[in-house]
């Protein structure tokens, strides 16, 4: 009963199925929902680029802006091609259905792998990214930041599990404060910068060139920078918590969510660039270039908020999608079917719970270091990209539906594109650490395949196709004793009620003869005329003598089954449970898998 207190006081009280289409999101909400990793990717993948760039020296920092309008130029191209997938699939699914309806089961798997890694990369990223901005801020935190990652994962995740609307209403603000509040500094730094009201860069930036840098260095910045895309398919793969009609919808929260992204991404770049930036050390870029526009004063502070919020938050993106994706896995026997269960508030708990595990782990193996997690980053959602976008254009060639021509030139060039960018990854980060994810997503595809192979095995065994006539079973109830109390005589009782035709007999394993008679004596009175089998154990085994037993009487054909009827008593308080009944479980252990077995327990309450 406290248990349940608890859990209702942190989720909630339980909802009605009913209730679940009233739980869907509006637009103004989605957006804050699935937009706001792609939104926060800002607030670390400028950095990121510059980052790379410093390999070539401070000169090379001016490459930012071309870097940056070719990731920019790649959004649009995502967003639009992905504007397509929704209204085709407004089941939602994203990649992995895509994929399945399109290319075939092994290309879906694998998408369907890269982006579950690419969730929980996300929830460890963002959460890391986040406190490091508080501790840009506030630089005495920068020792306690895996422990406030962790409490923030928490935190998300408790959020997630009390339902999808409310945990909805709690991050929107966020969102919407993130980004009004990065809009206005790229407004006032733009305005500084033309008007003079900012101090003078450090250094004067140098126009963009190639001259001097190696192609592989631009590459790799680029490489870097593209994780401001992490995130775009999120809405795909939801469609169905918008409200109706969800597939317009859809569309209309992926437009604003790419304008709004390329906007924030090629300001904050610019500005970066503008005041000759330089990252480094322990304060993010968002955190110089906010210092710079605004001083130290509570504009300053306001931004720092904002960022954290929202890279906190944005970890809400992969809440909205890693559970509603193995859902859909599950339901095809992928993975574990608990996973297609909702909870008390019409979410799908147990992803919750994985994901929040699995993104705390990666949070202490790495230890709370955004550098460290971000090389990891980027590939499966790249995959997943790839994949989605060549299910596309095989899905117009073979239906050649209306308009379906230049549907196949965007699906297609999306393709082309992502693909180039995801070979691109997979080399300049591989020794990154890259290779991890390279390795994890063929093992995630293998198990899938294994528990499917599973599913498949026991749906044919229990299938009643070609099932002959069912024998007539021989039923055989043993009460195993091992003392006359009113906890045998109950389980006596109960086992004579099973079967009118049942053969009913108690067994005493004997470890001790001189108890025996004692217990003879007792069970002539009190045995209810159920007869008495003692089985001698020289070697004082409670477990070989029941087996052999068993296996006499089971012997005779494969119609016999027997019935262990446990009696049990349970002490009121849950710490005296150590003191007793460890014999039963014993027993229940070792006869778990034996074939035409039944354990029953019949439980005897004590009062004190």
């Amino acid at each position: 009963m406290r248990l349940a207190l608890v859990k209702r006081l942190l989720v909630g009280v339980p909802m009605p199925l009913a209730q679940a289409r009233h739980e869907r999101l509006s637009k103004t909400v989605a957006l804050a929902v699935f937009a706001s990793d792609p939104l926060s990717s800002v607030a670390y993948a400028t950095e990121e680029i510059l980052l790379v760039l410093m390999l070539g020296g401070t000169a090379a920092l001016s490459y930012s802006l071309p870097v940056a309008m070719g990731i920019a130029a790649l959004l649009a191209v995502v967003v639009i091609s992905y504007r397509q997938t929704v209204a085709a699939y407004p089941q939602g699914g994203g990649a992995y259905l895509v994929a399945k309806d399109n290319i075939g089961r092994y290309p879906a798997l694998t998408a369907a792998a890269a982006l579950l890694v690419d969730y929980v990369l996300t929830v460890s990223v963002s959460v890391v990214a986040g406190i490091a901005a508080l501790t840009s801020a506030v630089p005495w935190l920068h020792p306690y930041r895996i422990v406030l990652s962790v409490l923030a994962v928490a935190g998300i995740a408790l959020g997630n599990l009390r339902g999808v609307r409310e945990s909805g209403r709690l991050f929107a603000a966020p969102t919407y404060f993130f980004v009004a509040s990065i809009l206005v500094t790229i407004a006032y730094g733009l305005l500084g910068a033309i008007f003079d009201w900012l101090p003078e860069a450090p250094y004067e930036p140098h126009p963009p060139g190639l001259e001097g840098l190696g192609l592989f260095l631009l590459l790799r910045s680029y490489a870097a920078g593209c994780t401001a895309l992490t995130g775009v398919e999120a809405v795909s793969n939801g469609v169905q918590a918008l409200k109706p009609p969800e597939g317009r919808n859809a569309q209309t929260v992926m437009t604003a969510l790419g304008i709004i992204s390329i906007v924030m991404f090629l300001g904050i770049t610019y500005l970066a660039y503008d005041f000759g930036i330089i990252p480094g050390g322990d304060e993010t870029v968002v955190s110089k270039i906010a210092r710079r526009v605004f001083g130290t004063g509570v504009l300053y502070y306001a931004v720092q908020i904002a960022t954290l919020l929202i890279l906190v938050l944005a970890a809400n993106t992969s809440y909205a999608d890693f559970p509603r994706l193995s859902s859909i896995l599950a339901r095809d026997h992928f993975v574990p079917r608990q996973f297609a269960n909702q909870g008390d508030r019409l979410v799908y708990s147990n992803g919750i719970l994985i994901l929040s595990g699995f993104a705390i782990l990666l949070i202490v193996v790495f230890q709370g270091d955004t550098h460290a997690l971000l090389p990891l980053y980027a590939i499966g959602v790249f995959i997943s990209f790839t994949i989605s976008q060549g299910g596309m254009v095989r899905r117009w060639l073979r239906l050649r539906e209306k308009g379906w021509r230049w549907r196949v030139w965007i699906n297609g060039v999306g393709a082309v594109v992502t693909g180039v960018v995801l070979l691109t990854l997979a080399v300049t980060k591989f020794v990154e650490g890259a290779w991890i994810v390279v390795v994890v997503i063929p093992v995630l595809v293998v198990t899938f395949i294994v528990m499917h192979r599973h599913y498949d095995e026991v749906a044919r065994e229990l299938s009643l196709e070609g099932l002959d006539e069912p024998p007539r079973f021989q039923h055989t109830v043993l009460v195993l004793i091992g003392d006359v109390h009113r906890g045998v005589v109950r389980a006596v009782q109960y086992a004579r009620t099973l079967a009118p035709t049942a053969t009913v007999r108690a067994v005493y394993v004997e470890t001790d003869p001189a108890r025996t008679a004692r217990l003879e004596e007792k069970w002539g009175k009190w045995g209810l005329g159920v007869p008495l089998v003692v089985l001698t154990s020289p070697y004082r085994s409670l477990l070989r003598p029941l087996l052999d037993y068993l296996d006499q009487i089971q012997s005779r054909g494969d119609e016999q089954m027997v019935t262990i009827v446990l009696p049990e008593f349970l002490p009121r308080h849950w710490w005296q449970h150590v003191l007793h009944n460890q014999t039963a479980l014993l027993v229940k252990g070792a006869l778990l898998f034996r074939k035409n077995t039944v354990v029953a327990d019949v439980p005897y309450l004590l009062k004190h």
